[in-house]
């Protein structure tokens, strides 16, 4: 059901849009979002096809009298992440996202709202079913897998795209436009260690942390969110002899960590003394956390005894905790002080049965520049006997500052708000740089309304910045 004061402007596109939030839309489960597309498709006699992979294209022809302009590729992917608050029952497979209006912001109940990428994708219908719209022949492209490590953009088939020029609509921040974006790569760290059986003379607790903000690992990463994984192994760095029996942190490699708990075994006295010290911890990160983060929490319980980690092991997987690097390493030289060249994500950890999985990621806009770090964090896992599983890497997409297209938006831009849009690029990994490695020739712009808290329960849409990005959109389309 619709929200109180659900926007209706424009009336295609925030249809589109709340239909999309009622299908559930994982990564890798994208199917039912798919057929809704195809079934808007159908329903106006568009023709459609799809690749290997499940990529979506729709061919729109042109509007009358448009027959003979070259054709535009808008792109978005359909899948969006799947992230709640702890306390949230909600099963992102099989139920409807509960949509709410706060402050004039578009938001979801406890969940991701999924306008990553959804409004861009909603935006995209809209050009398809809204006939007051004018264009020339499109090409809608709708990617899957995005949100996991762009899998839809890097396995699409370009021979279905004929367009040499695209529109991306999956940023986030209106009166932008982006011309350039990171690319990535990342690992999956695994160890196996042995169980000893649990003692008698130790006490056995869990300690979690949350209340944290959490978020984009890319656009956020600069905003030196607290990572959950950093601050269980700050918390635990002076229990002497502690020994670790399970832990859970995390939930994707481009999500930075809002949550996380940590079984553990250790003397009496040392556990007082870690209870005794929660609240100068809080009181430590709140001195330099972002506001953003003044809501992190810690809560220390008892458990019952369990087979637990040696020492020496314990120690080594918190050292390298400690050790591994997280948030921005590097900042351009050439681009305003924000604008992240080089980062690093510690991303995710589950340690059950004596079995461990640690994730992390990595951007750069230049792969040279990323090799020292990637060369650093393979020695401390070597260092740590950790087994390395390299995720392939994605090309980013360098800027083009005498781009035609470019030129052509930020005129219109001009004329239409009165004002110069700024010029971007965007410590993110969008789909922009694989396409433009498998169409070297397309001319590729991005752009989007105003989202924020992407990839967090606090992600929402300033519900003010979609008519005039629908506007720019749709006059920029009567245009080419």
């Amino acid at each position: 059901m619709k929200p109180a004061a659900y926007p209706n402007d424009p009336e295609h596109l925030w249809e589109h849009f709340y239909r999309i939030s009622q299908i559930p839309r994982p990564s890798k489960a994208e199917d039912a979002v798919r057929d809704y597309v195809i079934g808007q498709a159908e329903a106006h006699d568009y023709g459609w096809q799809l690749d290997a992979i499940g990529n979506l294209v729709v061919y729109v022809p042109a509007s009358p009298g448009r027959e003979h302009h070259g054709t535009v590729i808008i792109q978005n992917h359909l899948d969006m992440v799947t992230v709640k608050t702890g306390d949230k029952v909600h099963d992102f497979l099989a139920d409807p996202l509960s949509l709410k209006v706060e402050d004039g912001w578009l938001l979801a109940d406890q969940t991701t709202l999924g306008a990553d990428n959804g409004i861009g994708c909603a935006a995209a219908l809209a050009v398809m079913t809204d006939t007051d719209v004018q264009h020339p022949p499109l090409e809608l492209l709708f990617t899957v897998d995005e949100e996991t490590g762009l899998g839809g953009a890097l396995g699409l088939d370009a021979s279905l795209l004929s367009g040499e020029v695209m529109l991306n609509l999956d940023t986030e921040d209106w009166h932008e436009l982006y011309i350039g974006c990171a690319g990535g790569g990342g690992w999956v760290f695994t160890g196996r260690y042995p169980l000893a059986a649990a003692a008698d003379d130790l006490s056995y607790w869990s300690l979690e942390v949350k209340g944290l903000a959490g978020g984009h690992s890319g656009v956020e990463i600069h905003h030196q969110l607290g990572n959950a994984l950093k601050l269980l192994a700050e918390s635990l760095a002076d229990v002497d002899a502690v020994q670790l029996i399970a832990a859970s942190a995390g939930v994707a490699h481009n999500v930075i960590p809002r949550e996380g708990t940590v079984t553990f075994a250790c003397a009496p006295g040392q556990a007082r003394a870690l209870a005794e010290r929660l609240d100068s911890l809080l009181a430590r990160w709140r001195s330099y956390l972002p506001a953003a983060d003044h809501a992190v929490s810690l809560g220390l319980t008892p458990v019952e005894p369990q087979p637990l980690l040696s020492a020496a092991d314990s120690q080594r997987l918190l050292a390298v905790l400690a050790a591994f690097p997280h948030g921005a390493q590097a900042y351009s030289l050439a681009q305003p002080a924000d604008l992240v060249d080089l980062s690093v994500n510690l991303a995710r950890l589950q340690l059950r049965d004596g079995a461990l999985e640690l994730e992390a990621s990595y951007r750069f806009f230049n792969a040279e520049q990323a090799l020292p770090l990637r060369t650093g964090v393979e020695a401390l896992a070597r260092l740590a006997g950790l087994e390395i599983r390299r995720i392939d890497g994605y090309p980013g997409w360098q800027p083009d500052f005498a781009s035609p297209m470019l030129a052509r938006a930020k005129a219109l831009h001009q004329r239409l708000f009165d004002s110069e849009p700024a010029v971007k690029a965007i410590h993110a990994g969008l789909e922009c740089g694989i396409l433009k490695s498998k169409k070297p020739d397309t001319d590729i712009l991005s752009f989007g309304p105003t989202i924020r808290g992407a990839h967090s329960p606090t992600e929402r849409l300033r519900i003010d910045t979609v008519p005039p990005f629908w506007h720019f959109l749709t006059a920029l389309l009567a245009e080419l």
